[in-house]
């Protein structure tokens, strides 16, 4: 029941977690009309959020190795939810900036523990499933989210949404003060070492890994369009280039969501099934790219057209998750938090290059998205190009039949 009940906390914290970090796309004029902004300047402040969430990513994973991550998990919520009220409740960009930031900080804890959670709690061999299902309640409470919220936001206000929003975010913040419990694992285990040692140990097994920094890179060029396309700009070029109102085209740009819900299951499954990662990670990153590709630039293209070439676009970008279960897999028990929390950094860390570069790129060409974001297919190709070069490698305490580490009671 506790590790039911972990999973369920932690997965819900992850899809707080992305709807904060993709609401400013939700109401891109009205923030910009309300600051003053260009889209530059819009693209600058939306990245705020990864500006502290993608460097504090490897922090957050030694911190997980070492003490666990409930109470991370608890100080997160509270201060993504705060970040976003301060946000909600100023006038003045530079405060709403620093809410940015602040969700950023609280929200870099969610993924990594929740994968942590995971890795402690359930057997080896049903990581990658768990791991995909985790993504995947983020995606569809994304998916159904982002359009409610799209709807509010035409009938209250971007304010009163956002409220709204950190009101959520304290009541995870109850749920996991009263619920989450931590699995047995190595940070449970009494800490005889000092604390510099662990974090000289597993930065070196990590980040002199050329294997996980292969990883690494093919994560931040596979997930660029769920940062950029999906979390920013996807929205506003519906409705500049294609002529969608608002909410048909947050309709339209959430079928990528429930594409990598659906994407993240079942590659998670198969790859269990198959016991094999990298083959399906390159197939799954050439049909997302030729997915935005069509979706981009095919002409007359009707809503229900868009949603279905945008749906496959998230399903085959969903066996991006298996990024993450190849750089596990790649090390000890000891060092989950840290190894996935790099991969993630890096991923993440796209979003501070992609995101105010496409709103640059608009800018020079008169406010055409389309063209800026011709670099979304072509980071996904690249990244199927890439992981052919990444061998496979399992270590043994991740291979089907290894110890659990902790009952599932």
């Amino acid at each position: 029941m506790a590790a039911r009940t972990a999973f369920a906390i932690a997965a819900v914290f992850f899809l707080f977690e992305f709807v904060v970090r993709i609401e400013p796309s939700l109401a891109t004029d009205a923030i910009e009309r309300f600051y003053g902004l260009s889209d530059a300047s819009f693209g600058t402040l939306a990245s705020l959020f990864f500006w502290v969430y993608a460097p504090m990513q490897i922090v957050v994973g030694l911190l997980l190795d070492r003490y666990g991550a409930r109470r991370f998990v608890l100080i997160g919520s509270l201060l993504c939810a705060g970040g976003v009220l301060i946000f909600a409740l100023t006038g003045q960009a530079w405060i709403g900036g620093a809410g940015r930031v602040l969700m950023g900080f609280g929200a870099s804890f969610a993924f990594v523990s929740a994968l942590w959670l995971v890795n402690h709690w359930f057997a080896p061999e049903r990581f990658a499933l768990l791991s995909g299902s985790v993504n995947a309640i983020g995606m569809l409470g994304t998916a159904v989210g982002g359009v409610a919220l799209s709807g509010l936001i035409d009938r209250v206000g971007w304010r009163a949404v956002f409220v709204a929003t950190a009101a959520v975010g304290f009541g995870i913040f109850m749920l996991a003060a009263l619920f989450l419990r931590e699995p047995r694992s190595p940070a449970s285990a009494p800490r005889t070492g000092r604390a510099t040692t662990h974090v000289r140990d597993s930065l070196r097994a990590v980040l002199g890994d050329a294997r996980t920094w292969g990883i690494a890179v093919v994560g931040l060029l596979y997930y660029m369009p769920v940062n950029v396309y999906g979390g920013l700009w996807g929205v506003t070029e519906l409705v500049r280039d294609r002529g969608l109102t608002p909410v048909r085209a947050e309709t339209v740009v959430s079928a990528i969501f429930w594409g990598m819900a659906g994407g993240s299951v079942a590659g998670g499954w198969l790859s269990d099934r198959l016991g094999h990662r990298k083959y399906l990670v390159f197939a799954g990153a050439v049909l997302t790219g030729a997915a935005y590709a069509c979706a981009l630039y095919l002409p007359r293209l009707v809503d229900w057209q868009l949603a279905a070439l945008l749906f496959a676009a998230g399903f085959f970008g969903g066996l991006q998750m298996l990024t993450f279960v190849m750089a596990k897999e790649g090390q000890d028990n000891r060092r989950v938090g840290t190894v996935v929390a790099f991969v993630n950094m890096i991923g993440i860390g796209g979003a501070l290059v992609f995101q105010p570069l496409v709103g640059y790129l608009a800018s020079l060409a008169g406010g055409d998205l389309r063209l800026a974001l011709l670099t979304v297919p072509a980071c996904v190709v690249l990244a199927a190009a890439v992981v052919l070069c990444v061998p496979e490698y399992r270590h043994p305490q991740h291979r089907p039949g290894a110890p659990r580490p902790a009952r599932d009671r």
